[in-house]
């Protein structure tokens, strides 16, 4: 199979593992396979301190050793999110982070990582909710070249769909899905779920989702549009564009406007392939895109991915651009992304650059203009 067929490939398993939080192994595997790797790790953390990790299943033996004797001496970890911010890619991988000499010398890569047949990663972070820092991080053996920027580059694309398909799956994992099952936990979700079949027409919603209505979005025919007529054509094109393929880029979110004073409404797509077959539901079999639709918090933390795809900055730019657009300093900004004042005020200088702005109040008013404040 050629890398566009593994790519696609890939794409379906991160979007099956959006319902079904077991298929994310599997998920990951198929992303190593478009370079033909040894597998993907999977790392999540929230603002309030926990964490977690999924691998492939060929990782797990290195995984458990890493856990146990050798993250404290891991130069890659504690050097990737510093220097990850001031790459002008949503990638990193070795070269990053490590000299050449390291690459020789360091225990990391003598004593763990070719004694476990890797070498190399190619990682990139994702933001699926405010509060939530995710990366994938794919494995390469160490007598293979070292990844190029193409490839860093692919690893970047896919990271997005995995982003996609985490903005439920953490949330359904948070609801509990294996316990009372996929509808239940959808049920109890704060975020507006909708489910459209193969020619666009309505599956499924839940209560959060029925709250909604009206509002910024109606269901005519058994269809779910834009309640504004300007926001109509293209919000039902990219249904219509992802129902065709289910592979495309993830589209930019689409922010709908109330029109009574409410607080607008992010809307974001994502595609399934049979998804909740596994959880017993007919609903979700026949569900082919899932619209996932969550009001903008004015005094909540802002959301990086959207001004990321918003103002096309990198998702570091976008971190950055999302704390001090809220009112903090560089310093403190810095603070809470865990990296130096000198590099979060080095990203804003990028972040001004691009968006032709140069003073924090003028990034305020920006993101207000967004409706993001």
């Amino acid at each position: 199979m050629d890398v566009t067929g593994l790519f696609d490939e890939a794409v379906r398993a991160v979007y099956a593992a959006a319902t079904d939080p077991y298929l994310w192994p599997r998920a990951l595997d198929a992303i190593a396979r478009c370079t033909g790797d040894v597998g993907t790790v999977l790392m999540w953390k929230r603002d309030d301190g926990s964490f977690g990790t999924i691998v492939s299943p060929a990782l797990e033996a290195a995984q458990a050793a890493y856990v146990a004797d050798w993250w404290q001496q891991d130069i890659r970890a504690f050097r990737g999110v510093e220097r990850g911010y001031l790459e002008l890619i949503d990638g990193a991988t070795d070269r990053t982070v490590a000299s050449d000499e390291e690459m020789r010398s360091h225990p990391i890569y003598t004593d763990f990582l070719i004694p476990h047949g890797l070498g190399w990663f190619a990682a990139a972070s994702a933001s699926p909710d405010p509060s939530l820092y995710a990366v994938i991080s794919v494995q390469r053996r160490h007598d293979h070249p070292q990844y190029s920027d193409e490839e860093v580059r692919l690893v970047a694309r896919l990271a997005r769909h995995v982003e996609q398909s985490l903005r439920l799956s953490m949330r359904l994992v948070d609801a509990e899905v294996t316990r009372g099952g996929l509808i239940e936990a959808l049920s109890k979700m704060t975020i507006g779920v909708f489910g459209l079949d193969s020619s666009g027409r309505l599956t499924l919603s839940n209560e959060a989702a029925q709250a909604l209505l009206g509002r910024e979005l109606l269901v005519q025919d058994h269809r779910l549009i834009a309640k504004s007529v300007g926001e109509r054509a293209e919000f039902a094109q990219t249904i219509r564009t992802l129902l065709d393929d289910p592979t495309a880029e993830p589209p930019k979110p689409r922010i709908l406007h109330s029109t009574n004073g409410d607080a607008p409404v992010v809307v974001r797509f994502l595609p399934t392939t049979g998804a909740g077959a596994g959880q017993g539901s007919d609903l979700l079999a026949r569900t082919s895109l899932l619209v996932l639709a969550l009001e903008v918090g004015r005094n909540e933390p802002i959301d990086p991915s959207i001004i990321r795809d918003l103002m096309g900055l990198t998702l570091a730019e976008a971190r950055v651009a999302a704390l001090i657009g809220s009112g903090l300093s560089p310093r403190l900004a810095a603070g809470r992304l865990g990296i130096t004042e000198e590099t979060t005020r080095t990203v804003l200088k990028r972040v001004f650059a691009k968006t032709g702005i140069s003073r924090q109040s003028e990034l305020v008013a920006l993101l207000v203009g967004l409706a993001l404040r």
